[in-house]
């Protein structure tokens, strides 16, 4: 009898476990409990939308605020402490408005900043209120120890279209490049530093373009089709990992099948990673996890080399997580609250984060 019952009660157990309904985004996430990291708020900006955030070998932080709408104070500034920050790389640069004549040395519509090494690459759209590029978007790189403007790189006519929004950026040092994604027409950029050239590749190519016209939130929904954007270089495995904003695919591609002649082989080297979450911006520690944001959860998630998917932080300190650095062992991120914003934002705040990282 005692066999009986345990066979019995084994059958039961098997049985209960047959059908239960299995999610197919980050299904394999850990379930062991597991104590949530502490926030810490950096900084925060009322009535200034901050999307991007980059961190320096010393500790610098620049945050940018692109022209969404008029009433933008500054594009890009340093942050000198909790409540003080200055325009960078000064007023001037910071002082055009909309409406204004557009001038070589003023940024217009700054979408992301990328410090690397001692440079720090400002990423200016050139476009204002979601309209056409006024002039050709661009990319202002200033020297961190002096603050001056050493070079301006100007996509040409081919590497963008009138209504581009060149989204976000990685520079691979080893093969001297700089990677893009625009979010406004579907497609990456590749800058060759070497010779100046700008290429477009993937364009309108189904890993670029977005999947959905809309993402949810709760019982909302958030109308609106966005392309390529997020962008992770993996220097380990020299790809390039991308992901469109509204969709759920996570693609890659190596590094020397970007600059491939042929468009179609280029097409063909692109890999199908993962379904994930809707992310925005993306970013690789040096374990090789790549970290993103779950949108329509409030959460941060990151997915290790061997694959597997988890939930880092989740709640109301996460609110449209939109780009990350990381410096010291700390995610930093910004909660751009994009989906939350119905009207005028003079009364909402907008927040710089960091977390320590996960130790694995």
């Amino acid at each position: 009898m005692k066999n009986f019952s345990y066979i019995l009660l084994l059958s039961m157990l098997l049985f209960s476990c047959k059908d239960k309904p299995v999610n197919t985004l980050e299904t394999t996430a850990s379930t062991r409990p597991i104590e949530a990291p502490e926030v810490i708020e950096v900084a925060s900006f009322k009535g200034q939308q901050v999307t991007g955030v980059s961190v320096t070998n010393e500790g610098r932080v620049f945050v940018n605020f692109p022209r969404w709408r008029t009433g933008v104070t500054n594009s890009v500034v340093e942050l000198l402490n909790t409540e003080t920050h200055s325009p960078f790389p000064n007023k001037e640069w910071n002082s055009w408005e909309v409406g204004d004549k557009v001038e070589a040395n003023k940024f217009v519509g700054v979408q992301s900043v990328i410090a690397f090494e001692d440079l720090l690459y400002v990423l200016d759209t050139r476009s204002a209120l979601f309209q056409d590029v006024l002039e050709a978007p661009r990319v202002f790189v200033f020297n961190l120890n002096t603050n001056a403007l050493v070079n301006t790189h100007i996509l040409n006519n081919n590497s963008y279209h009138p209504n581009s929004y060149i989204n976000d950026l990685r520079v691979d040092k080893k093969n001297n490049r700089i990677y893009f994604t625009d979010s406004g027409n579907s497609g990456l950029v590749i800058l060759d530093l070497e010779t100046e050239q700008f290429t477009r590749v993937l364009d309108n190519h189904k890993s670029t373009k977005a999947e959905l016209e809309y993402l949810r939130f709760g019982e909302t929904k958030w109308t609106n089709t966005v392309h390529s954007d997020g962008i992770a270089l993996d220097t380990k495995n020299d790809k390039l990992y991308y992901h469109t904003l509204t969709g759920y695919s996570l693609y890659s591609i190596s590094t020397a099948a970007l600059v491939l002649d042929n468009a179609m082989e280029i097409a063909n080297a692109v890999t199908f990673e993962a379904k994930t979450s809707a992310p925005d911006g993306m970013i690789f520690d040096d374990n090789g996890n790549l970290f993103y944001a779950n949108l329509e959860h409030n959460k941060i998630m990151y997915r290790k080399p061997d694959g597997s998917t988890h939930t880092f932080i989740v709640g109301e300190k996460v609110r449209w997580a939109d780009s990350f650095s990381i410096y010291d062992n700390h995610l930093y991120y910004t909660n751009s609250r994009i989906n939350e914003v119905t009207a005028g934002i003079s009364a909402m705040k907008f927040t710089l984060n960091k977390v320590a990282l996960p130790n694995n």
